[in-house]
């Protein structure tokens, strides 16, 4: 099935204790471009989600964005700084029998002293933490392919359509090309009756001449190609994979043809024709543009 390369994707779910949101969003690019934004402490997943969608993505250029929010557990730890705690409770001690002084240190005091308690992040489980995320990246991906195929069916009407408007142009060339000939060959009698009257003329330099205008007009050999390029794009329209470089290519073979045909045509009608096939090629190569 043909598919867009803008698309958009979302999804949202809680997975072993974390809230999990996955967003991708992707323009037109030649090739497969991924750049994510990753919440602080998560840069690992990067490579993990790139590898991820690659098996599934060609072109596009993509960008994903990832929020892990803890639910069930805290994500930072916090410890007590015994060493330190025991050097104050000592040096308490000492104060109080030394000066006779009351000991009348509570928690609250302590725990207004620096560095009596050390916070630090927990220490995450790289592989459980992938295989959730894994887990909410493919449901996102899923809804991204679906809206790529429901524009890429979109693309595919477009382009059948047009194709069909080129074939119907090529069709009035092919039946066109030869009754220019014959118009010529009229021209060239009532011509040559003009200027030499009732005196001889001369046939068979009448064939000649029409035989060589025949052969510099004949556009037969551009549209057999021009059908052939057709059907090979219409073709690859039914493919379930990625086909826009090639009918990139192919269209740039259609608009070779065009312009060949264009440079023979000695006929206002096929000229117009021509115009009217280039037309059609350029919109056609406009959404090619957006196929992956």
């Amino acid at each position: 099935m043909i598919k867009s390369m803008t698309g958009y994707g979302r999804a949202q779910q809680s997975v072993d204790g974390m809230n999990i949101t996955v967003e991708l969003k992707s323009v037109n690019h030649r090739y497969f471009e991924f750049t994510s934004k990753l919440p602080r402490n998560y840069g690992f997943l990067d490579e993990k989600l790139k590898s991820f969608f690659s098996t599934k993505l060609t072109r596009g250029k993509t960008e994903c964005y990832v929020q892990i929010e803890a639910v069930d557990e805290p994500d930072t730890v916090i410890s007590l700084n015994h060493s330190l705690v025991k050097g104050y409770l000592e040096a308490y001690k000492e104060l109080s029998e030394v000066y006779g002084i009351e000991n009348d240190i509570k928690v609250s005091n302590l725990a207004r002293v620096s560095d009596i308690f050390a916070v630090r992040k927990k220490e995450a489980d790289e592989d459980k933490i992938w295989v959730a995320v894994e887990t909410v990246a493919a449901a996102a991906l899923d809804g991204f392919i679906a809206m790529r195929e429901r524009e890429g069916e979109k693309l595919k009407a477009d382009v059948l359509s047009r194709l069909d408007t080129i074939i119907e142009n090529v069709e009035f060339i092919e039946e066109r090309s030869p009754q220019t000939v014959a118009e010529y060959n009229e021209k060239l009698v009532a011509r040559m009756k003009e200027l030499l009257g009732e005196a001889h003329i001369d046939e068979q330099r009448i064939l000649t001449e029409a035989a060589i205008f025949a052969d510099k007009v004949a556009v037969a050999e551009e549209t057999v190609r021009l059908r052939s390029h057709i059907s090979q794009l219409r073709s690859f329209l039914e493919l379930d994979e990625a086909v826009g470089k090639k009918m990139d290519f192919l269209v740039q073979e259609l608009n070779r043809e065009a312009n060949t045909i264009g440079s023979k045509a000695q006929d206002v009608e096929i000229a117009r024709r021509v115009v009217a096939i280039k037309a059609e090629i350029e919109k056609i190569r406009e959404q090619i543009q957006n196929i992956e």
